[in-house]
């Protein structure tokens, strides 16, 4: 790595040639990534906008929030969990393994590093990746770029009529962490996936008063079956079965668990988990006691929002209700369309245009992982694809030019 810089700016400007990719996010899918490189003696560098690895689960997460998969499902490459942790390790768990995981294959993330932007620079063949923080703006220069900041890298706020002139709190899933400040208030929760649930469930253990929102079809399914894990009996099935006839075979099973829950206000898609999951990437929402809070109406579901008041909200069936607080678990979505300059690989949803498994590479050295919402195991398989794909062309090209001045080197900036 080779650095250049400009002392006349007040705030440090350098330019940085990389012999290897940039990784942007040190999230899971960025470590896993690192990590297939360091085994394989590739250099690069891997920048991160906050000030830790894994940041969306070490700041962005709920104090109760587990695993909803079996921790075998969740390991990284090369790493598994130990043997100690539960079956379903819980968020600080998590973390640790995260940060075991960065010290065991020694990966050193540059923290407070945010991307401004990337963008490929055709006429020397290299891309340029410009970066801002506190020690002032870099711009790497390198052969490849691994877009790791994932699917949950902003969150979704609905614009809402009204929401903006409510008069109680208001706040995201991200920014949620207990129920303890919201004990004894009437707390609207706006959706209906596993934060949704969750947000819901910890409300009511601490006593606060939800009403969730439903506004569409959503499966539930019981997090396990018969005492085996609902995804891992159905990876199972799918070995000798079809998708569709899996599908089935799994609402009955989570109907004998659950019973009928449209009577709750529930209402299942008329596609199948499965299908729906790898058609359009919606997971269903895994149960871990929020079923039996809202068989108990301990919680409300309600329909869709019309409007916002200053002291409640207007439901879509015209009912008013007064509330003190909102949270909305309305999801996140990639921010990759607000960086990077490239419209061949990434569409405008922030998602590889094509689709799993093939959407891991894309052309001039840009790599994606963790856009596959197949959770850590389809990120994990990916970076073991990125890492070994760039290793193979890095040490191929190691052995050309051994004896050669790089060439591409005269289309450095040094500003």
């Amino acid at each position: 790595m080779f650095n250049f810089s400009d002392s006349s700016n007040t705030l440090s400007r350098r330019c940085v040639w990389v012999n290897g990719p940039v990784i942007v996010g040190a999230g899971p899918s960025g470590l896993a990534v690192a990590a297939g490189l360091k085994k394989q003696g590739v250099p690069f560098v891997i920048v991160e906008r906050s000030d830790c690895i894994a940041s969306l689960w070490q700041k962005h997460t709920y104090d109760r929030l587990k695993l909803h998969l079996p921790k075998q499902f969740c390991q990284l490459p090369d790493f598994p969990f130990p043997d100690h942790y539960p079956r379903y390790p819980n968020k600080r768990q998590f973390v640790e393994y995260m940060e075991s995981y960065a010290a065991h294959f020694d990966i050193k993330p540059h923290f407070n590093e945010s991307v401004e932007t990337a963008k490929y620079d055709e006429a020397c063949g290299l891309w340029r990746v410009r970066t801002a923080g506190i020690g002032g703006e870099v711009e790497y220069i390198c052969q490849w770029l691994v877009v790791a900041t994932g699917e949950n890298a902003e969150r979704i706020i609905p614009d809402i009529p009204g929401l903006d002139e409510f008069g109680g709190e208001v706040i995201h899933a991200c920014d949620y962490k207990s129920g303890d400040k919201f004990k004894g208030q009437r707390v609207l929760v706006v959706g209906c996936g596993n934060s949704g649930m969750e947000v819901s469930l910890d409300l009511c253990d601490h006593h606060a008063k939800p009403a969730m929102v439903v506004r569409s079809a959503v499966h539930v399914l019981p997090r396990e079956i018969m005492g085996k894990s609902t995804f891992e009996l159905a990876m199972l099935l799918m070995r000798w079965l079809p998708l569709w006839i899996v599908d089935k075979l799994v609402l009955f099973l989570a109907w004998m668990v659950l019973g009928n829950m449209e009577k709750y206000g529930l209402k299942r898609p008329s596609t199948g988990p499965l299908e729906l999951k790898n058609k359009y990437g919606k997971t269903p929402v895994l149960d871990v006691g929020a079923l039996e809070k809202i068989r108990s109406r301990e919680i409300e579901v309600v329909p869709g929002i019309t409007s916002f008041s200053k002291a409640g909200v207007e439901l879509v069936t015209g009912e008013k209700k007064m509330i003190d607080s909102v949270i909305l678990a309305t999801g996140y979505r990639s921010n990759v369309p607000y960086w990077l300059q490239e419209n061949e690989m990434f569409g405008k949803n922030g998602f590889p245009k094509n689709p799993f498994p093939n959407g891991w590479k894309g052309e001039g050295g840009i790599y994606a992982v963790g856009f596959t919402r197949r959770g850590l195991a389809g990120a994990s398989a990916d970076a073991v694809r990125v890492s070994q794909d760039i290793a193979k062309i890095w040490k191929d090209d190691l052995k050309q030019k051994k004896l050669k001045v790089p060439t591409h080197r005269r289309c450095i900036s040094t500003f």
